[in-house]
């Protein structure tokens, strides 16, 4: 009986005086303060790094927008440049077209001439045939011209005109008995007078024909010249326009190779990550398992070294050896718990640089689909305005051929005009000659 009071002792002794567990030392512990040290330069220098990166993305954003700016800038002046060339090609257009009207009016100036010079020698040979002078007429007008008159000298048609007048007054002085031969004479005058204002009326249609032929020749020439170098000029800008669209396109599709490498780079680097991260796992699975089966080893030799402590009555020096085995197996216990937290930390950080080249592979995606969407908006506003480059260019060759079809039209016309023209002079000095 005392010998089992003793035992039971003995074992209770022991079971108060039992070790504590990892956990609890290390809650015990305080830091030291070169490892308190070592995690703010660790923090310090992630937050470096970090401001490091935003003002780099800064950078670059101010970077990125500026080139955009000048880039809207740069096409905001194209677009004026081509205002202004349309307004350019428009104006000369009209002034074209005014000069062309100037031409219709200096033309109906010169029949509305050749009219009041026709109209003239029908009154003189009205005033000639009726035998009243000219300083016996009053000519009244309604209303106002509307334009300035212009004084003219007096031909020497008109000169010869006034001569049988004068006669004629003469004529009136003689008795009635010189009148039929000086109504012969007259006649006779007056034919011939007649004659002469004809010849002289279609030298000045000839002239006038030949004037407004010079200026249709050299507006068309004008009108030709000026399409031709409007064409030079758009051919040039074309070529211009072409070149660069080239060079922005092989720019672009550098970018496109250089971003589908940098994507290919990132998936490679994310899957071989994504391989080290499994196999990082599965050493540490592996690992864990080992430890805790090293764990069950040692709890399990404690429990018989417990037992074997109650149900001996070992010596000082079996007990001591025993806590040494303990202290052993708490320190293997202490290491293997460290490397197990050594790999949780590598894995949160695998996950973590998982996660980043995640979010990078997904901003470089978001960045290749803009690219091409760029791409292909600018491929088709250049094709737009290939397109529109083209008809214009068309449109100007129509015109051309239109302006080349109506200049000869007229040309031909006016050579026509001529050639009746002479024909009529050739039978008035037929008519003369006779």
């Amino acid at each position: 009986m005392p010998r089992t009071n003793s035992s039971e002792t003995k074992s209770k002794t022991v079971k108060i005086a039992k070790l504590p567990t990892v956990e609890e030392r290390l809650g015990y512990l305080r830091p030291s303060r070169e490892l308190l040290e070592y995690y703010r330069r660790k923090i310090a220098q992630y937050d470096n790094e970090r401001d490091e990166m935003l003002q780099k993305l800064e950078r670059y954003k101010l970077a990125y927008e500026e080139q955009h700016k000048l880039e809207w800038e740069l096409r905001k002046r194209e677009s004026d440049i081509v205002e202004l060339q349309k307004a350019i090609s428009d104006l000369q257009i009209y002034l074209f077209q005014e000069r062309e009207q100037v031409l219709r009016l200096y033309s109906e100036n010169d029949r509305l001439k050749i009219q009041e010079l026709q109209d003239r020698k029908k009154i003189n040979r009205l005033l000639n045939l009726c035998g009243v002078s000219e300083e016996e007429i009053t000519y009244f007008i309604k209303e106002p011209p509307g334009k300035g008159i212009i004084e003219q000298k007096i031909s020497p048609v008109v000169i010869n005109e006034r001569q049988p007048q004068s006669s004629s007054k003469i004529s009136h002085s003689h008795p009635d008995t010189t009148t039929k031969k000086s109504s012969s004479t007259v006649d006779h005058t007056t034919s011939s007078s007649n004659q002469i204002r004809d010849n002289e009326t279609l030298t000045l249609q000839i002239d006038a024909l030949q004037a407004q032929l010079e200026e249709q020749t050299k507006l068309a020439k004008e009108q030709i010249e000026s399409l031709l170098e409007d064409r030079r000029v758009r051919i040039e800008e074309y070529d211009v326009q072409r070149k660069r669209d080239e060079e922005r396109i092989k720019h672009f599709q550098e970018k496109l190779t250089l971003t589908q490498n940098l994507l290919h780079e990132s998936t490679k680097d994310c899957l071989e990550s994504k391989y080290e991260l499994r196999h990082a796992e599965r050493t540490w699975l592996s690992e864990k398992d080992r430890l805790l089966q090293e764990l069950d080893k040692s709890d399990k030799h404690e429990k018989r070294t417990e037992d074997e402590i109650l149900f001996l009555n070992a010596s000082n020096d079996y007990s001591q050896q025993n806590m040494h085995d303990t202290l052993y197996l708490e320190e293997e216990r202490k290491k293997y718990e460290d490397e197990i937290h050594q790999l949780e930390q590598q894995l949160q950080q695998s996950h973590k640089l998982s996660e980043m080249y995640r979010n990078q592979v997904l901003s470089l995606e978001e960045q290749l689909c803009k690219i091409r969407e760029e791409g292909d908006v600018t491929r088709e506003i250049y094709k737009d305005r290939s397109d529109k480059i083209a008809r214009r260019l068309t449109l100007s060759n129509d015109r051309y051929k239109e302006l080349e079809r109506r200049r000869n039209m007229e040309i031909e016309g006016f050579k026509n005009d001529i050639k009746i023209l002479r024909q009529k002079l050739k039978y008035v000095e037929k008519q003369l000659f006779r």
